[in-house]
């Protein structure tokens, strides 16, 4: 039972949560098994009615924003409409890689449309750690700077997926032969996605908001039992 959540921003219209993974946003009819939402955790921890200014996936962990009135909720949907709010993920994903690109690949919607979508990545650091899996006798690593230009539903999990470096704990789109090793060496089976960062200009003075969210527990443990040097 989740009581409160760790605000990291908050201002007279705005405020931001460090989301623990697992936590749904919001209700819905797709994620029957849920009976906490981070929307009314704050909602009771505030004392006042809060309204999600975007989404994160329930295994995300990281910043959740959130207006405090109306109007500010619009606002703010309009600078993600826009791709004025600049987001920064870290992930820990399967192998060696590239040291930066672009993953440009259009991504299809439940509805069969298909919507452009545009990610960018920098490699952080890399390990290699004596564990064999499959026909290899080590097993290969990479820490990743992601900055999604759009934001599509697991934009990040499918084009990480899509270029054959699936993050770590992701079901249905990563590795499930990384999973189970994950699950059943070391106990973890947490997806490695974070929301680290995001930047705008606030809506209402304009001024740069600069909001970062610590890494979770379980990315900092998974960070150290594979040895990344961060």
């Amino acid at each position: 039972m989740i009581e409160s959540l760790e605000i990291i921003y908050r201002d007279d219209t705005i405020v931001a949560v460090n989301k623990p993974h697992g936590l749904l946003v919001h209700r819905t009819k797709m994620a029957n098994d849920a009976d906490e939402f981070a929307l009314q955790i704050l909602r009771d921890q505030l004392g006042q009615k809060v309204y999600p200014a975007h989404r994160i996936d329930r295994k995300t962990s990281g910043i959740l924003l959130f207006a405090l009135d109306p109007e500010t909720e619009r606002q703010l949907n309009a600078l993600f409409a826009s791709q004025a709010i600049k987001k920064e993920y870290w992930a820990i994903v399967r192998g060696y890689i590239p040291e930066a690109g672009t993953i440009d690949y259009t991504l299809k919607k439940e509805n069969g449309k298909m919507q452009e979508a545009v990610t960018h990545f920098k490699r952080l650091a890399s390990t290699e750690i004596d564990v064999p899996l499959g026909k290899h006798l080590t097993s290969r690593y990479s820490l990743v700077e992601v900055k999604p230009e759009t934001g599509r539903m697991h934009q990040i999990r499918k084009h990480l997926a899509h270029i054959n470096y699936p993050i770590i704990g992701d079901r249905p789109h990563g590795c499930n032969k990384q999973n189970k090793l994950f699950k059943e060496k070391w106990e973890m089976d947490r997806m490695m996605l974070h929301a680290f960062k995001m930047q705008f200009n606030h809506p209402v003075d304009g001024k740069e908001v600069i909001i970062e969210a610590k890494l979770s527990e379980d990315f900092q443990r998974t960070l150290k039992f594979l040895s990344f040097e961060v």
